[in-house]
């Protein structure tokens, strides 16, 4: 049996898609890339606007259309925000949540038995349990994820995400010692710790973790692997973490901190727990003890009642930090959440405006920090040849370098070199092994 996979969103997305696949391979199953050869479509959405639901909507058509007879899985975000929604939807044969997605499977097996269609969306509750997903590694890839914790209980108001993914719940300690030793032994170099609120992680467990004893945890293993932060919300690092992370020479040097938005009034407006001047506070904090780490965001222009004055507050602040990169969008009224209520829209055509501003600016400190790079070495993680002529890979920073390749055979995936940037442009740093 053939079972086609599509993954829309976020990293933690990505690794249960990849839970899934390794469940079904452990049946028998093949994985294929053709919509048209699959017995089984299996689509993981997400959520986070509407816009992604209508891309979830448009892929199941295509879906339907190339493989007429195949079986569909809707799985994910969208359905367990939107059940009633998904299930009005006549191109899928199951339905599942953000639970249980493990159990795909046994559901296609059930359909296929009984023809009848299946919707397995239970409702997050206080106190649920995480689902034990583990990984075993995938050869086909250079880095892996682990995701050590699920939910969250912030409710920033333009944001969808704790009714699609419920409450707080972390991942055991010893469970993600024994998946990452699974991924070392698997032949992954880098190890991606993730979840949908990081820093929140093990608030839930008896014991009390926190996210600096999972990645301490992590890089005492042995190997030669580094070990990665997914995004980060900044009112969860301390100094004392950052100074005891600081100390692990296995941890990348590249902190995801997501902005959102440099102005004080719009942070309050959007519920996030921080003022400008304390994530400021932080980025000076992670450059004292990282020196030329990189610091990347998200940030959303255009949020109601964002008035010029606040927006120029935002762009001032994004050039003072000085981000490696930013992902910058328009913000996007979401159904469900308590801004798709709120007075003071932004039109569509101010907010394309700002969002061009804003990427102009942080397009000019991505190129400094990239010329920044110039004339140090890295140790580069190889994952790829990009045709014809070079080797690519990324930085402990995330910087994505480019080595000349020496011939059209050659490769250097999953390899770690020393490499001296010997220039840059906009988007790349490129260098020579030494």
């Amino acid at each position: 049996m053939k079972i086609y996979y599509y993954t829309f969103g976020c990293k933690v997305n990505q690794y249960e898609t990849e839970n899934i696949r390794e469940r079904f391979e452990e049946n028998g199953c093949l994985t294929t890339c053709e919509m048209p050869q699959a017995d089984v479509c299996v689509i993981n959405t997400c959520t986070v606007t509407e816009q992604a639901d209508s891309k979830c909507m448009q892929l199941l058509r295509r879906v339907r259309k190339a493989a007429p007879r195949a079986v569909v899985v809707l799985a994910g975000c969208f359905p367990q925000a939107f059940t009633a929604k998904a299930e009005a939807l006549a191109e899928c044969d199951i339905i599942v949540g953000t639970e249980g997605k493990g159990s795909i499977p046994q559901l296609v097996d059930r359909f296929m038995t009984t023809g009848e269609r299946i919707v397995s969306v239970a409702q997050h509750t206080r106190g649920e349990s995480f689902d034990l997903m583990t990984n075993k590694g995938n050869s086909a890839k250079t880095r892996a994820y682990i995701k050590i914790q699920d939910g969250c209980d912030c409710y920033c108001t333009y944001c969808i995400i704790p009714y699609a993914r419920g409450h707080l719940r972390s991942k055991p300690l010893d469970v993600i010692v024994e998946e990452a030793q699974a991924d070392i032994l698997a032949g992954h170099k880098e190890i991606i710790l993730t979840g949908i609120n990081l820093c929140f992680y093990g608030k839930d467990l008896p014991d009390r973790p926190t996210l600096t004893d999972a990645v301490e945890k992590v890089c005492s293993l042995e190997g030669e692997f580094r070990v990665r932060l997914g995004s980060i919300e900044p009112e969860m690092m301390l100094p004392e973490d950052i100074e005891r992370i600081s100390k692990l020479e296995k941890l990348c040097p590249h902190f995801h901190l997501s902005l959102q938005s440099g102005s004080s009034s719009t942070l309050k407006l959007m519920n996030r727990r921080y003022t400008p001047g304390e994530y400021a506070k932080l980025c000076d904090d992670l450059r004292s003890f990282f020196p030329n780490c990189a610091i990347t965001t998200d940030i959303m222009v255009g949020f109601p009642q964002e008035d010029e004055a606040a927006f120029a507050e935002s762009l001032a602040f994004a050039e003072k930090i000085a981000f490696a990169e930013a992902h910058i969008f328009p913000y996007s009224r979401r159904a469900g959440t308590k801004a798709d209520t709120f007075a003071g829209q932004v039109d569509q055509h101010t907010k394309h405006l700002r969002a061009a501003k804003m990427a102009e600016v942080c397009a000019a400190t991505k190129k400094a920090y990239l010329s920044s790079c110039v004339g140090r070495t890295f140790p580069v993680l190889f994952e790829k040849e990009t045709e014809p002529q070079w080797h690519c890979g990324h930085a402990p920073n995330y910087v994505t370098v480019k080595v000349p390749r020496l011939s059209s055979e050659a490769t250097l995936r999953r390899e770690i070199k020393n490499v001296l940037i010997t220039s840059a442009d906009e988007n790349f740093c490129f260098g020579k092994i030494i």
